[in-house]
């Protein structure tokens, strides 16, 4: 049986959430394939060294800032961590190839930035033949270095125009380029759901005949919120908290007399972005592109706190219609009614926006498979004729 390993990282979530969801809908496809998940720090770290001498996982830190909305800054941190991968380019290199040797499988997708020189290289010395493929889960790279390393020999999914220009420039041919129709979302986002819309608002202590925003920062949600549940006293919200558990309840104490439902950590998001009308959050690739999945128009913001690599995603938004970008929370009082002036105009326009990126990536995958074996099996055509010669 054919073996793909998908590469993730927990920084942040969205690179484990595209891998659960690139395995799951392999699975329901039924294709030949056996799918593991390969976090990317276990594989360089298969001691757990790092973990036991600091007390925490490497990406503790990232995802803490992330909660606590301490994001700028983030473009110079990046520089450095960027620098240090690059002084420590050759020791991960042999790791991986250890971790390759050990596990040998057959395709290898990333799903993560920053580390792609290092995976490719390690891959291609240790198991020649076998495809290496880079699949963005950002809509636009941060180059240099970023999810785009010039000069390989490896294949490039893209989920926006823009990641493809940028992978022309850096050198790639159109042969090493897919282009999907926007970024991996979950199956859920896609299969139909009964539900009661007003009677579930009702539940929440919501008012189903009153406009409904949902607020979410992703998984580990962000202390900004308890700015936008102030200014928006008067407004009907559902306020997604993810793992941060601090923030769920400064928000029960806060919201306990407004039309604010807080939500602490839950699986099906999906079920709550059906009560919503509209989306306020960060700009993230993810939950942007799960909104407008959902046919919901987008509030986000752009400012010195956005993380570069998000930037684009603001420019996204514009140019499709499918919402408003903000500067800062002082706007986010009238641009939440600007929104609701155009409030089906905008929902129309969000459910326009055809993303099949899930159901598109297998194709793609079962091609660099295809494609990797035609080369074998002229090599062993060859092989064959010279011992019969």
């Amino acid at each position: 049986m054919t073996v793909i390993d998908l590469v993730y990282f927990n920084a942040g979530g969205g690179h484990r959430a595209a891998a659960l969801a690139l395995r799951d809908v392999i699975r329901a496809q039924k294709r030949p394939w056996q799918v593991r998940l390969v976090n990317l720090m276990e594989a360089l770290d298969p001691s757990g060294r790092f973990t036991r001498i600091t007390g925490f996982a490497p990406e503790d830190l990232y995802n803490m800032r992330l909660a606590r909305g301490w994001t700028v800054g983030l473009k110079q941190e990046l520089k450095l961590l960027q620098a240090m991968i690059r002084l420590g380019h050759a020791s991960m290199v042999r790791t991986l190839q250890q971790h390759w040797l050990a596990t040998e499988p057959d395709l290898v997708v990333s799903l993560v930035p920053n580390f792609n020189r290092a995976l490719h290289e390690s891959v291609v010395s240790t198991l020649p033949g076998v495809p290496y493929v880079t699949v963005m889960t950002d809509m636009a790279d941060y180059p240099p270095h970023f999810w785009i390393e010039p000069g390989q020999d490896q294949h490039l999914v893209c989920g926006s125009a823009r990641a493809v220009e940028q992978a022309r420039a850096a050198g790639y041919a159109d042969r090493q380029i897919s282009l999907t129709s926007g970024m991996i979302l979950r199956p859920a986002f896609y299969e139909p759901v009964a539900m009661d819309r007003g009677a579930a608002l009702h539940a929440l202590g919501l008012d189903p005949q009153r406009p409904t925003g949902l607020v979410m920062f992703g998984g580990q949600g962000s202390m900004r919120m308890l700015r936008i549940a102030k200014d928006l006293a008067n407004q009907q919200l559902i306020l997604m908290c993810g793992h941060n558990a601090r923030l769920a309840t400064r928000l029960q104490a806060q919201s306990a007399r407004r039309r604010h439902a807080v939500i602490g950590f839950t699986a099906d998001v999906v079920r709550h972005m059906r009560m919503a009308d509209y989306f306020i959050g960060k700009p993230g690739p993810g939950c942007l592109s799960e909104a407008v999945q959902m046919g919901l128009p987008v509030i986000t913001f752009r400012n010195a706190s956005t993380m570069p690599q998000e930037r684009y995603n603001t420019e996204w938004v514009r140019d499709n219609d499918v919402g408003l970008v903000l500067r800062s929370l002082r706007e986010l009082r009238a641009g939440v009614g600007r929104l609701l002036e155009r409030l089906p105009e905008m929902q129309a326009q969000a459910r326009r926006m055809d993303n099949r990126a899930l159901f598109e990536l297998p194709e793609i995958l079962a091609e660099r498979l295809r494609a990797a074996a035609v080369p074998a099996a002229t090599r062993l055509s060859s092989s064959a004729a010279t011992l019969t010669s």
